[in-house]
């Protein structure tokens, strides 16, 4: 098996980080040359907002009221997790980028800079009653009713559109995939689709 790519996208709580861990995981036993670097734009932004910095301190503001952050701020995250992180040989698994339609075209320009083939995009739907319950369930420190909410409606007016983008854009192939089911058999659905 060649070197692969992929994006999950879907609402918050549908599982993209478990299913892009198991992926991983079947990928790297399928062809162990190939290790997995794994972009994860919101573990990528809970670890920024750490610092002390001006910009840090802003992207926190944002993130504590459950916004989106400004194109610039994600696409330099992803930027340098990719700048520090990949040689050429790895399978790339993104999980929640892109975000925004206008953040597809910039990950465009990076799949043709480092000559990486269009990837899968992996479309894991559940609805907005599920997202809630899962999010409230797991009891992140972020994850409160009113902050859900917010992320819920930008979803809506931001991700879709994006989504509809890799639809349409015959470069890509996106998969729709039921998230709400056990996880095992969800992951046999994205692997029956390679």
């Amino acid at each position: 098996m060649d070197q692969r790519t992929f994006i999950f996208i879907g609402r918050s709580g549908c599982g993209k980080g478990t299913q892009a861990r198991l992926l991983s995981e079947y990928l790297e036993k399928q062809n162990p040359a190939h290790k997995t670097l794994y972009i994860s734009s919101g573990s990528e932004l809970r670890e920024f907002i750490k610092g002390e910095t001006l910009t840090q301190r802003l992207a926190k503001e944002i993130y504590d009221k459950g916004g989106l952050q400004p194109e610039f701020l994600i696409v330099n995250l992803w930027a340098e997790a990719l700048v520090k992180g990949y040689t050429g040989t790895e399978n790339i698994i993104m999980d929640g980028m892109p975000r925004k339609y206008h953040e597809a075209g910039v990950l465009d320009s990076i799949f043709d800079y480092y000559k990486i083939p269009r990837p899968l995009v992996v479309h894991l739907e559940i609805s907005n009653e599920e997202s809630t319950k899962r999010l409230l369930a797991r009891k992140r420190f972020d994850d409160i009713a009113e902050e859900i909410a917010n992320r819920l409606s930008w979803y809506d007016t931001d991700v879709v559109p994006t989504i509809e983008y890799y639809r349409k854009n015959k470069a890509y192939r996106l998969i729709d995939i039921n998230g709400e089911r056990p996880i095992e058999e969800i992951h046999k659905d994205i692997i029956s689709q390679l």
